[in-house]
């Protein structure tokens, strides 16, 4: 078991030497697993009850109904994927069977006036699918533009840990790409192949990633420098915040995109929950920062837009 506990809202009030020891104490977390689990968010509980409700209700549907809100090709990344399409392992070159789980998917809601590129409008800015259940769209919307709110809190965090100014990453997320992935992951019904996840082993691929649990059904796991998988702990107060891929490039690897995965529980139960992966600016170009370069630069400059699309299309 793993305990990184981090109190945001007394991180922001913090001053002088207890601001100092906050600071470090979240450079050594990032160090150490990139995994966080951050209490004093400030999210209010209605807007969580609210997801919750529409997200039950989808997921309690029938498949067919469920299929209504498909992609109407593959590769478009929003609305409904259903049990069995995707394999995350895939995206760090493990062929494995496909993930016993479904999600449904949205992104940003508006087209920024900088972006031009095609690929972009054809990949990100496509529309978002909304199935006809009350209130699902709003309560989708109200959640995503939180968790956009609470990214930037994070992210201003993690400028600091870094010896940088709080508002350094500002202009790398003030359009961003993320998208919010509400999940699901129902009890097996049949005999688990071999390599086989509820969600297989992966990084993730942007700067950061807000995961919610809904209760606290064991499955969420990540792997430690020593090579061993360890359990997430669940914390109703917390979200589990993960680095991703992109900051562990802006860091040369100082801070870890740490492998994890969703193994089945032993009880076989139920899971539910929902990841917002905040992505910077399609145009944001993500390369070494200065004070984490040391003897030798680890990856090449990417654009953030570009390489989410890569990453999202080896899954499929």
């Amino acid at each position: 078991m793993i305990n990184n506990t981090f109190d945001l809202s007394e991180f922001e009030n913090s001053k002088g030497e207890r601001k100092k020891q906050l600071i470090n104490e979240l450079d050594k977390i990032c160090r150490n697993t990139g995994f966080i689990l951050v209490t004093g968010h400030g999210i209010d509980k209605k807007i969580i009850n609210n997801i919750w409700s529409v997200i039950d209700s989808f997921f309690d549907q029938a498949i067919d109904c469920k299929k209504k809100t498909k992609p109407p090709y593959k590769g478009y990344p929003y609305g409904y994927l259903s049990y069995g399409l995707e394999a995350l392992a895939q995206s760090k070159g493990e062929d494995t069977p496909p993930d016993l789980k479904e999600s449904f998917n949205i992104g940003p809601q508006s087209i920024p006036a900088s972006i031009t590129q095609q690929e972009a409008l054809d990949f990100c800015y496509v529309p978002s699918l909304w199935p006809d259940i009350k209130n699902f769209k709003m309560y989708s919307l109200e959640y995503y533009n939180a968790m956009e709110k609470l990214a930037l809190k994070i992210m201003r965090a993690l400028a600091l840990a870094l010896n940088l100014d709080n508002i350094f990453f500002d202009s790398y997320v003030d359009e961003p790409i993320s998208a919010l992935r509400m999940l699901n992951y129902p009890p097996i019904k049949n005999k688990v192949l071999p390599k086989q996840q509820m969600a297989g082993a992966h990084t993730d691929y942007g700067s950061l990633t807000i995961l919610l649990t809904k209760d606290e059904t064991k499955g969420l796991q990540i792997k430690n420098i020593e090579g061993k998988w360890l359990d997430i702990p669940y914390n109703s107060e917390a979200f589990i915040v993960n680095i991703g891929d992109l900051m562990a490039q802006w860091t040369n690897d100082r801070w870890v995109s740490t492998l994890h995965r969703v193994v089945p529980n032993s009880n076989n139960l139920p899971r539910r929950s929902i990841a917002f992966f905040h992505q910077p600016n399609w145009n944001a170009e993500i390369e070494c920062l200065d004070s984490c370069k040391g003897q030798k630069i680890k990856y090449k400059p990417v654009k953030s837009g570009p390489y989410l699309m890569s990453k999202f299309k080896s899954t499929l």
